[in-house]
Formats: structure tokens, sequence, C-alpha cells
């Protein structure tokens, strides 16, 4: 049985159907403390992937029945946000600028520089944390913008656009008094501290 904390850390899968690779690049990845699922088959890799977890993807670019392009395309447009790198034995410049275009994180040539591969695993998977991270603090934020009453989200629009109190009163006909309660409700509502981080986490929110 998996524990939690191995359930929420990296994991790398690495589609190859060359079982020596498989086995190295595992090998390889593994000595930097990243878990390592190999697939030989990509199409059962589309399968059975679980894109709610945290890491990246190692496509190989040409293997039987379905090459590495076509997985990334179909994953792009299942919306699964995991970072990829392609590798292939037989790089080209058009090659390059297609996997790119197709959304690619990185392209990489066969036999690999370990210590290219390592950095630009690390990399992706830093990305996707942030990413990760950036999603559930935008999340959050709308579900906390869905508490405010329709008064305190007219209130917030006119204070991300710099209004003062008594400017927001004329613009909604309420007295300043009542403008500073709504204000106060709605700081507690959406747990901020100051004006610049309810700026920074909900204008966009507020605008909208």
């Amino acid at each position: 049985m998996t524990d939690n904390a191995s359930s929420l850390s990296p994991l790398i899968h690495l589609v190859d159907d060359d079982a020596a690779v498989r086995d190295g690049l595992s090998q390889l990845i593994g000595t930097v403390g990243l878990r390592v699922r190999a697939w030989a088959d990509p199409q059962v890799f589309l399968a059975e992937f679980d894109r709610a977890g945290i890491g990246a993807i190692i496509l190989d670019l040409r293997m039987p029945v379905i090459g590495g392009m076509t997985v990334l395309e179909r994953l792009l447009a299942g919306g699964v946000d995991h970072p990829v790198i392609l590798l292939t034995g037989h790089g080209t410049v058009e090659m390059c600028r297609r996997a790119f275009k197709a959304g690619a994180a990185e392209f990489l040539e066969k036999p690999v520089d370990d210590e290219v591969l390592i950095e630009a695993l690390q990399s992706a998977v830093r990305q996707h944390v942030r990413s990760r991270e950036r999603h559930r603090a935008d999340r959050q934020a709308r579900e906390c913008y869905a508490q405010l009453s329709p008064r305190e989200r007219e209130v917030l629009g006119f204070i991300v656009e710099g209004l003062t109190n008594k400017e927001i009163g004329r613009a909604l006909t309420l007295s300043p008094r009542t403008v500073e309660t709504h204000r106060a409700n709605l700081f507690a509502k959406l747990g901020m501290d100051s004006l610049a981080q309810l700026i920074r986490r909900f204008a966009s929110i507020a605008q909208a």
C-alpha cells in the first residue's frame, strides 16, 4: 500500500518501447530521488495515466503504433498539465520546432546527457508544482469571491480601481461608514490583511 507522502511526491512517467532505455533512464532518475513509472506501451499509458499527480512525462518520439508527438497532442487535448520532455534518436530542426509548437517542455536527442536530462526533469517538476499552486490559489480565490454579497462585490470592484471610501459612497449612493462596513466584511470573508494583498489576489476576478 502506498503511503500518503509517497502519493504526493513527484512521479516521472517514462514512455519508451525500448526496454534497455527504460531500465537505464529509470535508474538514472532514481539517483536524484525522483519516483519513476516506466511504460512500454503508449496506449496503455494514455489509458491508465493519473493526471491528478505531480511530476513530468518523458516520451520517446519514435514508437510503434503511436509516436511521442501523437501522445503529446492527445495529452494536451485532454487537458493534461504535466510538462512533457520528448526524446529522439534522430532529431531535426523541423521536428524540434514541431515539438515546441505542440507544447513540449523540452526536446532532447539520444543518447541524452545524464546531467542535461536530470536538469530538464527537475526544472519541469518545479514548473508543474508552481503551476498547480497557482491554479489552487486561483480556485480558492474564486471560492472566497463567491461568498461575497452583490454589494460587497461592487465595493471590491471600486477598491481595486483605486477609489476611496467617499468616492465609492458617491458611486453607490452610500455613506462612507456603510462603505467601510462593506469593506471590512469583504476583507474578512476574503481572508486578506492588506490592500496590496487584496488587489494582488482579487483584481483580475473583480474586474472580469
